[in-house]
């Protein structure tokens, strides 16, 4: 894989930039850059400087990731990292204007994720085998994955010194090393309190003895359980949705809206660094607001019956 010219002071700063300022791990730090690799090598073949860049330049640079058929996603992820850069460069005083104001991404088309009803979460909840040594261990990692809405890294590296159960709260660490509180239910609180039991006869090996959920093996459980966990347990109860651990962070937002809780809070929850990251939670509650008013509104229903009769 190419990376940066380490020789390039204003490239090594804007590293530092990332990582000191703006507080993104090494993973994000990595993505960012491997981006931006793709138009220095575009420039360096077409002999224009980063500093020299048009408008026009990456128009033509966007028209050939095009050419290449990567993914409307993709393409606007890597614009996106571009942008960044360019600010950076704007705002270290290198640049006299940003010419990536006017540079458009490419639609990307708008997906709703797949959202359980609290019937659902509960069906599934209440189906875990508590006979098993794990079972106890398994209803209370979805009962926390949907009533703090976590992220499934965020689960797995939750850990026993994070717990605030006498004050309603746990501490996650969230993308970019942030730091939040998120407040937990008092249903998570006991079912939290009921595995206890079992993770104090379970042998932890050394190192891992702050993580709260533990595997067979001793050590913090990984993403990859977790996706085993909810798909087997789905598929026992014959639910046809195709769900995984985020899928319970979705409903979780999406009830919240439902239930009338202000868009900002709903942001603090979920840990979103941009307001934009939870508006889909609106287009989602829009969507099932139209399939109520087509189920239940009296004119629809009218027409059912004339159906019927037909």
């Amino acid at each position: 894989m190419k990376t940066i010219d380490k020789s390039d002071k204003i490239l090594n700063k804007y590293r530092q930039y990332l990582m000191l300022e703006k507080s993104l791990s090494s993973n994000t730090i990595d993505s960012y850059l491997f981006d931006l690799v793709k138009l220095l090598d575009y420039l360096k073949e077409e002999g224009i400087h980063y500093l020299d860049v048009t408008i026009d330049d990456l128009e033509t640079f966007s028209a050939q990731l095009r050419d290449l058929n990567i993914c409307p996603r993709s393409q606007a992820r890597i614009l996106s990292g571009i942008r960044s850069f360019y600010r950076f460069l704007l705002m270290e005083d290198h640049l006299q204007s940003d010419p990536t104001e006017f540079l458009e991404s490419p639609q990307t088309g708008f997906h709703l994720p797949e959202v359980l009803s609290l019937d659902e979460i509960d069906n599934l909840i209440n189906n875990i085998d508590l006979s098993t040594n794990e079972g106890q261990r398994n209803r209370t990692i979805l009962e926390v994955l949907y009533s703090c809405g976590l992220r499934v890294s965020e689960l797995c590296n939750l850990k026993l010194s994070d717990l605030y159960l006498n004050e309603g709260f746990i501490k996650i660490e969230g993308k970019g090393s942030k730091q939040r509180l998120v407040p937990i239910s008092p249903r998570a609180i006991k079912e939290l309190q009921h595995y206890f039991i079992d993770r104090n006869r379970t042998t932890i090996k050394p190192g891992f003895e702050d993580y709260v959920f533990i595997s067979k093996r001793g050590k913090n459980i990984s993403r990859i359980m977790v996706f085993h966990i909810i798909k087997e347990l789905a598929d026992s109860i014959g639910l046809t949705k195709n769900i995984s651990p985020h899928t319970f962070r979705h409903s979780f937002a999406t009830h919240l809206l439902e239930g009338g809780a202000n868009l900002r809070a709903i942001q603090a929850m979920l840990g979103h660094e941009s307001i934009g990251t939870t508006e889909i939670y609106t287009h989602i509650d829009k969507h099932m607001l139209r399939s109520q008013i087509i189920e239940h509104h009296p004119r629809n229903i009218k027409q059912k019956n004339n159906n019927k009769l037909l």
